[in-house]
This record gives structure tokens, C-alpha cells and sequence, in this order.
């Protein structure tokens, strides 16, 4: 997957016009051009320029960036934790109320309360990503003074946990928002399609409690499908970061995709991309391997 990946996206970012001599100024000379062609490779074919990246790739070496002459992995290294932090947190925050609210919704079906949670789901759906992240800005930062709006920490203040909490808050909120609706719709599909089963039904007339059957049973086995559906989430937290991060200001790896696209920074481009898919697989992997934890009959198997 990774090298279907990286050979996909190197040979695309080579074929978009433009380049690093647009980086150049106008009134630079045609040998000034050519010079940086070559200073960068650009005048070997794709083919072998993509095998002399792979060469490095396979032992750290991402390339260098040509925005910044400093090496792609380093500069990928300081950005991947903010955004792995930003994202872990939205997506803790998406299963730890998508879940319990989808579960109220199942079992409150045709009711105001499961209307309501429905149509909240809807919203954040349909809530543009960009705009809510302004509207909070606007709303706690400016009016309310109650939250900073951008940026990773205070400038020119020390390092301090409460403080990098403050900067977090708005960004996950908003990141969370691209996958708590999905999970509050499959969480409720699920419960119901786990409460109409027989069991279910067995449990009830044995006497257990409604919280028994309702938590051990049914949600228990309706986690499956939704722990599928998260594994699927990964990338739309990442592409949802690249937003969210321009809009507050987040140094992360959303931010750093823009500039180097903005900067047609090829090696930056493509060094991105692949550790991005890299994280994508191995998250999938790790949620592959939760099944066995959550249904015993898949671990028996």
C-alpha cells in the first residue's frame, strides 16, 4: 500500500505544471532556471528520480525540502505530533459521546429524544468545517475572551499543560465534529439490529437487568461495525485537519500539506502523503486487531 502510494503521488506532483522554477522570480534569467533544474534533479526521468527517492525512503531519507533546504523527515517529525495529538483527542472525543448517544437514540427509537440526537447528527454532517471553526473563534475568543484562537501555546509564555489545553480545546471540538455524526448513526443502526436478536430477547426473560442486557450484550456485540466505521474515520480526521489546522493556526500537518503545495515543494508533498498513509495502515491494522478483543468468537477463530 505504501509504495502504491508513494509511486502514485510522485508521479503526479511531477506531472502538475509548474515547478520549483516558479519559485524562482520573474525577472530570473533562463540560466538561473535551468541551474535550479538541475541543483534539484529535474532534468533525470521521473522513472529513476522515483527509484533514487525509494532508495532513500527505505532508510529514513525522505529528501530534501526545497521551500526550506532542511531534510523532509525532520521537518514532517516536528509537525506529526501536533497533529497526531489533535487527532487523537477529536477522535477520543467523537467515540465517547457518539457511542452513549447512539445508544439513548436506539433505545428511545420514535421518540423526541431520538429525533433530536438524529437531527444533531445531521447538522454536524452538514456543518462545514471552516465555518464552525470561525463561528467559535468568533463566538469564545472574541466576544467571550474565554479561549485563545490559534496557535499551539501563548507567545512568549513558558510551557504550561493548562495552557496547551486552552489552544486544544477549539480545534478538537471542531475536528470531532467530522466523525461524531457517523459514529452516532452507526452506533444506533447497530443497537437496533443487535436488539431485535433472539438473545436479546432470552436475556430480557431470564431477568437480567435492563443495563445488563443493554450494556454487556447488545452494545457489547453492536461494537463491531462500529469499531469498522472508525477505522474508516482515520482519514477523514486527517483531510479534516488540514482545514481545521489552517483555520486555527495549528502546526500540524494539515498546515505544513498547504504550504508545501502552495510552495509546489515537491519532496515535502510526497514525504507527507506517504507518512500519512503509513499512519492510515496502521491504525487500520490496530482496529483490525481490536475485533479479537471486543467478540470473543472472532479470537476463537
Amino acid at each position: 500500500m505504501l509504495l502504491l502510494v508513494s509511486a502514485i503521488t510522485f508521479f503526479l506532483v511531477n506531472a502538475a505544471p509548474g515547478g520549483p522554477s516558479a519559485l524562482m522570480r520573474m525577472d530570473a534569467t533562463p540560466e538561473q532556471r535551468e541551474a535550479l533544474t538541475r541543483r534539484f534533479g529535474l532534468d533525470r526521468p521521473v522513472p529513476v528520480r522515483y527509484l533514487d527517492w525509494l532508495s532513500g525512503a527505505v532508510h529514513g531519507d525522505l529528501g530534501t525540502s526545497m521551500l526550506t533546504q532542511e531534510p523532509v523527515a525532520s521537518r514532517i517529525a516536528d509537525r506529526l505530533p501536533n497533529t497526531l495529538t489533535l487527532a487523537t483527542l477529536a477522535l477520543a472525543v467523537g467515540v465517547l459521546l457518539g457511542i452513549p448517544m447512539g445508544v439513548v437514540s436506539a433505545l428511545h427509537r420514535g421518540t423526541p429524544t431520538d429525533y433530536s440526537l438524529s437531527g444533531l447528527s445531521l447538522m454536524g454532517l452538514s456543518v462545514p468545517a471552516f465555518w464552525l471553526g470561525i463561528m467559535l473563534i468568533l463566538t469564545f475568543s472574541v466576544n467571550w475572551q474565554l479561549l485563545p484562537s490559534s496557535g499551539l501555546s501563548t507567545t512568549g509564555a513558558a510551557f504550561s499543560v493548562t495552557d496547551r489545553a486552552q489552544h486544544l480545546v477549539l480545534p478538537t471540538v471542531v475536528l470531532a465534529t467530522t466523525v461524531l455524526p457517523t459514529i452516532v448513526r452507526f452506533t444506533r443502526s447497530a443497537m437496533l439490529e443487535v436488539l431485535g436478536q433472539d438473545y436479546i430477547r432470552t436475556a430480557t426473560a431470564k431477568g437480567l437487568k435492563h443495563g445488563s442486557v443493554t450494556y454487556q450484550h447488545a452494545l457489547r456485540n453492536a461494537l463491531v461495525p462500529v469499531i469498522s466505521i472508525v477505522g474508516t474515520l482515520i482519514p477523514r480526521l486527517v483531510g479534516g485537519a488540514v482545514v481545521t489546522e489552517a483555520v486555527f493556526g495549528w502546526p500540524g500537518m494539515g498546515r505544513l500539506a498547504v504550504e508545501a503545495a502552495n510552495g509546489r515543494d515537491y519532496p515535502l508533498i510526497v514525504g507527507i502523503t506517504v507518512v500519512i498513509a503509513a499512519v492510515v495502515v496502521v491504525t487500520s491494522l490496530v482496529v483490525d486487531l481490536a475485533y479479537t478483543w471486543i467478540d470473543p468468537r472472532i479470537r476463537l477463530a
